[in-house]
């Protein structure tokens, strides 16, 4: 799976959780919570939604990396990367 396709699909997850927002203009380097009305349930739903779709574990002390699009997409690659080659 590519960058762009992984941004993709949490571009879709953040679009099931907040389907009111405009995600158009979501800008990498922002964080989520700066850019969209997003409470701590919510957060927690984007985790859960990851955790599902791509069989990952995200322990709760790597949340922080989850804060931006950038953050996220530098987090998950290598994580979605190592459970597509088993």
């Amino acid at each position: 799976m590519t960058r762009e396709e992984l941004r993709l699909a949490v571009l879709d997850i953040l679009q099931e959780i907040a389907p009111d927002e405009d995600l158009s203009n979501l800008r990498d380097d922002l964080t989520f919570r700066d850019q969209l009305e997003l409470d701590s349930m919510d957060f927690l739903d984007i985790v859960m939604s990851l955790r599902k779709k791509y069989r990952i574990q995200v322990p709760e002390e790597d949340y922080p990396q989850l804060a931006s699009m950038q953050s996220t997409l530098d987090y998950l690659a290598p994580k979605v990367q190592a459970v597509q080659k088993v």
